[in-house]
């Protein structure tokens, strides 16, 4: 592999924009600086654009088995549709499932990965069965390089208790690890469940849906692990934040002093609960847990971005097709929850975020790949156009305008839940490691992601 010299961009970090040249030799960037020369470099043209460091999905559900179903993107159509959008790393989540080893869980996703990711692709491993064998291993997986974990506060096959979060906290603290935790109080959800089928006879509408999810369901189980985090002093991130409430809870906590990362997703930004109302067809589309709020929690976590008080934006990519939603015909709860999204997370972020003033496009860099980057251990390889990190950059036209739809998105899901909305801004070129992986929203360059490892992140030099 030779050498490229990017000229005339805009290179976008974290806390600066600078018209720089970029050097990449080979699958490493060589060289930031002005008026770089290079003997023997192809030079690419980039006047007008931006330069951003590759974008980072620090949370996708990739080949998971789900709701008695599987989602339908695994690593091949779900990394292509990252990559054509501007990822060019996912952390996707290995699933420890009740009674399983942690490294079964992560040969077994590694077997879903090796040899099908068009961009680059490390783990967290979410973990649902724990006892002291489980814990004796924790330190192995640590070793090798997995860092970051997640746990859940519902679901029947995930859910761990109270006792068992205190644990793995504390068995964390000692081996430098962090976790994410998935934040919804479970026996509210389930009596909320039983409440409805009790007063209507069945759980057919989809309006329905909700109301059996509260916002208060987040914000008590984002109270319950942060004073567990707090009891361990161990750091802890808060995925896909929905609501303010969780988002008071989480504000409180920082207000004692605890350090508490939190991440948040378009689909909550851009969307809401009306979607619902929608007939239960087209409703059961836009089922995700937490689920849609309303306009208030979005402008509040609009804000907290603009604040700098949310540190990620990931997608939370979990597909299925329309006949996969509608194993919840008959009874919502069985729709397996989730939507595609992975494609257009840049394009929206820079259209409604960017363009619209509530964002910066330092702040897009600091979300998208800055941020996720140190916060699982990726930095500086990932997440920054710097000397001797990847040559993970993103070309950005800033005025290309072009329209989402479920016919043209690299994804396997047969909808797209923003069809038709018209986005000005998209990834250009994506070079990944050095080589050009996909222009204009069509893969050139597939299968060549790898598996890279986690140092010591936890959120080190993130601010807020």
């Amino acid at each position: 592999m030779g050498k490229l010299l990017f000229r005339g961009g805009m290179v976008i970090s974290g806390s600066s924009s600078e018209k720089l040249d970029v050097l990449v030799e080979g699958e490493k960037i060589g060289a930031v600086g002005k008026d770089l020369e290079a003997d023997g470099a192809e030079v690419v043209d980039v006047s007008g654009s931006y330069l951003f460091p590759g974008f980072i999905d620090g949370h996708t559900h990739m080949d998971l088995e789900v709701s008695d179903t599987v989602t339908i993107d695994g690593f091949d159509s779900g990394t292509k549709a990252e990559l054509s959008g501007g990822t060019t790393c996912i952390v996707d989540f290995a699933t420890q499932n009740r009674g399983e080893g942690l490294k079964y869980a992560l040969d077994r996703w590694h077997e879903k990965a090796d040899g099908r990711a068009s961009c680059d692709y490390a783990f967290h491993l979410a973990l649902s069965h724990w006892n002291e064998e489980v814990s004796r291993e924790l330190e192995e997986v640590v070793s090798g390089g997995i860092r970051s974990f997640k746990l859940y506060t519902t679901y029947d096959g995930m859910v761990v208790d109270d006792k068992t979060i205190y644990e793995i906290f504390a068995r964390l603290k000692e081996l430098g690890g962090i976790a994410g935790v998935h934040c919804e109080n479970r026996g509210m959800i389930d009596a909320r469940l039983a409440d409805i089928r009790k007063r209507k006879g069945d759980r057919k509408h989809v309006s329905d849906y909700p109301w059996t999810r509260p916002d208060l369901a987040e914000a008590e189980a984002v109270s319950r692990v942060l004073k567990i985090a707090a009891c361990v002093d161990i750091p802890v991130i808060i995925v896909h934040l929905s609501s303010f409430l969780g988002y008071e809870e989480i504000r409180q906590a920082r207000k004692r002093g605890q350090k508490v990362f939190v991440e948040t997703c378009p689909q909550y930004l851009l969307m809401d609960r009306s979607r619902y109302d929608l007939p239960d067809g087209e409703a059961r589309k836009y089922m995700i847990a937490p689920p849609l709020r309303k306009e208030k929690d979005r402008e509040v976590l609009w804000k907290a971005l603009a604040e700098g008080n949310i540190q990620t934006i990931a997608t939370d990519h979990c597909s299925f097709t329309i006949d996969q939603k509608n194993a919840g015909k008959e009874d919502f709860s069985k729709t397996p929850c989730g939507m595609p999204g992975a494609e257009e997370r840049p394009g929206l972020m820079y259209h409604f975020g960017v363009r619209q003033g509530k964002i910066t496009l330092e702040q897009m860099c600091r979300y998208l790949a800055e941020n996720p980057a140190k916060l699982y251990g990726l930095y500086p390889a990932k997440g920054v156009i710097a000397a001797g990190s990847d040559g993970d950059i993103v070309v950005w036209d800033p005025n290309k305008e072009w329209t989402l739809s479920a016919v043209s998105q690299q994804s396997r899901s047969d909808y797209c839940p923003l069809e038709g909305t018209r986005l000005v801004g998209r990834a250009k070129q994506v070079y990944l490691r050095g080589a050009l992986a996909a222009e204009n929203g069509v893969i050139q360059k597939a299968y060549t992601g790898t598996y890279v490892t986690a140092r010591a992140g936890g959120g080190a030099g993130i601010s807020y």
